[in-house]
């Protein structure tokens, strides 16, 4: 069985566990490599049974969050919110008119961006998501300009809201977005998601690490 298809099925079962054990620096640029063990609950002893252990490589790390310790789920994905802002295009979205209710429509485009990324991401973490140039009461009433240059998926929601509230909105989307490089291969990136702690790279190597032989023995 692959390293990385052996390691997810040590993880499986409810009483399977993984220890995150350290993260440093890799050998080249955008390179983050995590050294974890998996490890068994066992009633008797009433603590974990250590099982294996692997190092993971992370190349072409865009965005990383990480906390060292015990977790219960490790999983590697390219669906999931995180990636939004990375593997779908930029979408610049202006406005024009003004809101019948302002407070509802402020509470709307809040609660536009939690339905889209959830706990993941919040209004002000990224700052080119809404325009900063002014408070966000003061733009959605000014008749209209740039509520912000965004992700596609929440660009689509954020026009949804205002046109409910019965304003206009127009996606401009970045025509330099392409899922492939030059040579054809794909650059979307890929999530590896443990428990709440999360990396977002290009690609993963996944390498269980042998015990080392008795000397003597080949």
């Amino acid at each position: 069985m692959p390293d990385r298809a052996q390691l997810l099925s040590e993880l499986e079962q409810d009483k399977d566990y993984g220890i995150l054990l350290t993260v440093q620096v890799g050998g080249v640029p955008n390179e983050l490599q995590l050294l974890l063990e998996t490890a068994e609950y066992d009633e008797v002893m009433q603590g974990l049974r250590p099982r294996s252990n692997y190092i993971i490589r992370a190349l072409g790390v865009r965005e990383h969050r990480l906390t060292l310790g015990v977790f219960g789920k490790l999983t590697f994905t390219h669906d999931h919110p995180l990636l939004y802002h990375h593997n779908t295009p930029s979408v610049a979205v202006e406005f024009a008119g003004k809101p019948g209710n302002l407070n509802e429509l402020v509470l709307d485009v809040s609660q536009a961006y939690a339905s889209t990324f959830g706990t993941w991401r919040h209004l002000t973490e990224i700052s080119a998501d809404i325009n900063r140039a002014a408070p966000l009461v003061d733009l959605l009433n000014s008749g209209g300009g740039l509520l912000g240059i965004m992700p596609q998926p929440l660009a689509e929601r954020m026009a949804k809201v205002l046109t409910h509230h019965g304003m206009t909105a127009q996606l401009q989307v970045d025509d330099k977005f392409s899922e492939t490089d030059e040579h054809g291969r794909a650059r979307g990136s890929e999530l590896l998601l443990i428990d709440q702690t999360y990396v977002i790279a290009l690609s993963y190597s996944v390498d269980r690490v042998r015990p080392r032989a008795p000397k003597g023995q080949a």
